[in-house]
């Protein structure tokens, strides 16, 4: 079976497909883990370690996840905007609103024309 084949369902989800899920979780489990063992070898207290670990996995898988879907989103409304005015490009060939369209899309940087 090839890789691409392998998916995770929770809740009717597959999770594979989310962007920002596997990245998120691989940070969140990394940082919870350095934290907890760093508590935990500053005081050797092993229930206040855990709960160290606990609340740092918690907070940066949360704060890497919104973070990542905001960039995530703000990347994605961009190239739809940038799309659209491709296809106007291309609608309005050989008339005045090309110029207008073209200075756009060189703002944007876009076009190298």
């Amino acid at each position: 079976m090839a890789d691409e084949d392998k998916s995770i369902i929770i809740f009717g989800q597959d999770i594979t497909k989310i962007p920002c899920f596997r990245n998120s979780f691989l940070y969140g489990i990394s940082g919870g883990l350095g934290a907890g063992l760093f508590y935990f070898m500053l005081t050797s207290k092993p229930l206040m370690a855990s709960h160290c670990g606990m609340a740092s996995f918690t907070a940066i898988t949360l704060v890497y996840w919104f973070q990542c879907r905001y960039n995530y989103s703000k990347t994605r409304f961009e190239m739809m905007r940038i799309q659209k005015l491709l296809r106007q490009q291309a609608v309005y060939e050989g008339t005045g609103f090309e110029k207008e369209i073209e200075n756009e899309l060189k703002e944007k940087g876009v076009m190298d024309v």
